[in-house]
């Protein structure tokens, strides 16, 4: 009976089950190559690594490292080239360093408050033109009749309810803008229908606002955007019902009263000094109102007419400038709030000098 070796011995004397044939001594380990003088030899003992680890201690994993290239070479890999780092961005470029989150482009408006600079920024001639475009129309069809002075009124109250929504940063409001413009159209319609009283605009005024507030209650946003959505639908509403006194007062008001608007606003866009420009605006509103007047009935008394229009008118212009307008703006709320601001004192002073 041969004897066994014991545990002990298979392994101190080379002998090893786990191998397909016995090894020699001296052993290479998995990915070591051995060098053989024949090559047939190197050939017959190449074989598999079919053994199980012996290995009985929890080692701490090897944290990978920076860079690929300083990785030991092993005879089953292949060297790994260092990757270039990505060239960075120049800085006048407006974009920041690429990063997996992506990297948005600084705004007009972000780079002026980070400059310190003020954030009003005024429409400029081109909307103020258009302001003095709408407001020769609206004076002239006065004149003609209530009919026609309703074509570019409707245009006046649609522009005043997107331009305020757009001005407070809400876009696209496809339903406050319309319930605005609606809340205008039925003040129109009541002024006409009640030959032209003013309570059919504050009876219009109140069902829009208490309709605001019930559509508000049903939202399902936070109380925060509820109640900056209510506040905004409200003053949207107000504006544009507000502008039908001008199909509430006199037609020599309205005549007046908005050609007065359109030299303010024209002479306002200037390139003079702000307190410059505002004495200058306020002096031609206020001739424009003796030109205009003494073709009607208000004669010399238009002068008032005109420079209260033009305060008005100069207000909106004002608010339309505020917080770093878009262009967007600048062609909606800059071009429809100087008319539509003008419109209570164009109807108030038009029944106390008429």
């Amino acid at each position: 009976m041969t004897d066994q070796p014991y545990e002990g011995q298979q392994y101190q004397q080379g002998y090893d089950p786990y191998w397909q044939q016995p090894q020699p001594q001296q052993q290479a380990w998995p990915g070591q190559q051995q060098g053989y003088e024949d090559p047939q030899a190197a050939q017959q003992y190449t074989q598999q690594w079919q053994g199980q680890t012996w290995e009985t201690q929890v080692q701490a994993p090897v944290a990978p490292a920076a860079d690929p290239s300083y990785l030991p070479q092993q005879g089953y890999a292949q060297p790994v080239a260092p990757v270039a780092p990505a060239p960075e961005t120049p800085a006048s470029s407006g974009y920041g360093p690429a990063s997996l989150g992506g990297n948005t482009r600084v705004t007009d408006a972000q780079r002026a408050r980070l400059e310190g600079r003020s954030p009003i920024i005024e429409p400029g001639m081109q909307p103020a033109a258009l302001t003095a475009l709408l407001g020769l129309l609206l004076a002239g069809t006065a004149a003609v009749g209530s009919y026609a002075l309703l074509v570019p009124l409707v245009l006046l109250q649609a522009v005043t309810a997107a331009g305020w929504f757009r001005l407070n940063g809400m876009w696209p409001a496809r339903q406050g803008i319309a319930l605005a413009f609606l809340g205008a159209l039925v003040a129109d319609a009541a002024l006409l229908a009640s030959d032209h009283a003013p309570s059919a605009i504050l009876g219009t005024l109140g069902v829009w606002v208490l309709l605001s507030l019930v559509l508000q209650l049903r939202s399902h946003a936070d109380a925060d955007t509820r109640m900056y959505g209510l506040m905004a639908t409200v003053a949207s509403a107000a504006l544009a019902i507000i502008a039908s006194g001008y199909l509430a007062a006199a037609a020599d008001a309205v005549t007046v009263g908005a050609a007065s608007v359109a030299v303010a606003v024209l002479a306002r866009a200037l390139p003079l000094p702000t307190p410059a420009s505002v004495v200058v605006s306020l002096l031609a509103a206020a001739g424009a109102g003796i030109a205009v007047g003494g073709m009607t009935d208000l004669g010399s008394e238009g002068a008032l007419l005109g420079a209260g229009a033009g305060v008005c008118a100069l207000i909106g212009h004002r608010v339309a400038s505020y917080d770093y307008p878009s262009r967007f703006v600048h062609f909606t709320a800059g071009v429809a709030l100087p008319l539509a601001a003008a419109a209570p004192a164009v109807y108030l002073l038009g029944r106390a000098l008429g």
